[in-house]
């Protein structure tokens, strides 16, 4: 299984980013996936995750600022970042189960004021 992340930058607030995720070496489309972050001297936390129904969740944190999304054709999955606040700057990963165990290598998300 190989989950391999891209997208990261540094932005202003107030900017946007899309992580993409792909995917490799297992049947994408079962499983439900997830987008965790860690942020700097902080633990791994939970921001969004995605049904193989395409059903979607978020944390409050991040609800009404970030999409989730998936593309069983393309074996990817995606998260769209608008509005980005300081305090979204992480280390940002997309992981087949909702602890992180098995997650890919992450993408960094640096936010300036």
């Amino acid at each position: 299984m190989q989950l391999v992340e891209s997208g990261g930058g540094l932005v202003q607030s107030g900017g946007t980013l899309r992580l993409s995720c792909a995917a490799s070496g297992f049947p994408f489309s079962a499983y439900w996936m997830y987008w965790l972050r860690q942020p700097p001297g902080k633990g791994l936390e939970w921001v969004s995750y995605i049904t193989v129904g395409n059903s979607t969740y978020y944390a409050d944190s991040v609800k009404g600022r970030f999409t989730i999304s998936r593309d069983n054709a393309k074996n990817t999955l995606y998260l769209q970042m608008n509005n980005l606040q300081v305090e979204d700057t992480a280390l940002y990963y997309c992981a087949r189960d909702d602890t992180g165990t098995l997650r890919g290598q992450g993408t960094q998300v640096t936010v300036s004021s």
